[in-house]
């Protein structure tokens, strides 16, 4: 049997903090690192042939950490799209960025919106960084959207199309490095019948082989909705 590769991935990228203190390093490092591991499982996701990969890069309680650690994470980011958005052109990947705008600065918003226009036609890859981003937010933002049209009911179905990225299927397979076992505020609605698997593997530390585990699982598992086994 061929091995299936789930259409959409999501990825709770964990650990670098950790992964930078057990070398006696800043935690600014194990981001760095985390970048680098990040720029390779997007290649890699590309040669499976996933069609959506979704990864927590910035959530809305990330801004209580150190103003050290948080001022860093914006420059990383900034500079991620400065340096990486002709490459993700070339390897014909489309960049969404999914989150809240509150609190981030007019100059990466800019930013941000002008890479995604660069990068709107390219359709091998739809590359979504969760970053400011919140599940609760997402939800309560998309009920205030429907209550600001009059809206006085609605279905799940209808629901779909107030959240950040009506278009993006939602997720079958969901990877959580750094062995914890928390959602963590993660796509709260779009994860409902995803597949979870937890590796003990610190994000910088996530390598091809991880991948091909995580994979590997998910073929394994089966995906049954509610429903009874088939057997």
């Amino acid at each position: 049997m061929d091995r299936k590769i789930p259409e959409h991935i999501a990825i709770i990228m964990d650990g670098n903090g950790r992964w930078a203190k057990s070398r006696g390093l800043a935690r600014v490092e194990g981001h760095k690192r985390g970048a680098d591991t990040l720029e390779f499982v997007l290649r890699q996701s590309v040669s499976f042939g996933v069609k959506y990969l979704t990864v927590y890069a910035f959530s809305t309680e990330n801004w209580k950490r150190p103003k050290t650690e948080v001022s860093a994470l914006m420059n990383l980011f900034s500079k991620y799209l400065d340096n990486k958005k002709d490459e993700l052109k070339e390897q014909d990947i489309r960049l969404v960025v999914s989150g809240t705008e509150e609190g981030v600065s007019k100059k990466l918003l800019k930013k941000i919106k002008e890479t995604e226009d660069y990068l709107s036609d390219c359709n091998t890859l739809t590359f979504n960084i969760a970053f400011n981003y919140g599940g609760r937010k997402e939800i309560t933002d998309g009920i205030n959207k429907l209550l600001a049209e009059g809206r006085t009911s609605i279905t799940e179905d209808e629901f779909q199309n107030y959240l950040y990225q009506p278009d993006i299927p939602d997720p079958e397979l969901v990877i959580r490095t750094s062995g914890e076992f928390r959602i963590s505020n993660f796509l709260l609605w779009e994860i409902a019948y995803s597949e979870f698997y937890i590796t003990n593997t610190y994000w910088p530390d996530f390598d091809k082989n991880e991948y091909e585990k995580a994979i590997e699982w998910f073929n394994n598992r089966e995906r049954r909705f509610g429903g009874v086994d088939a057997k």
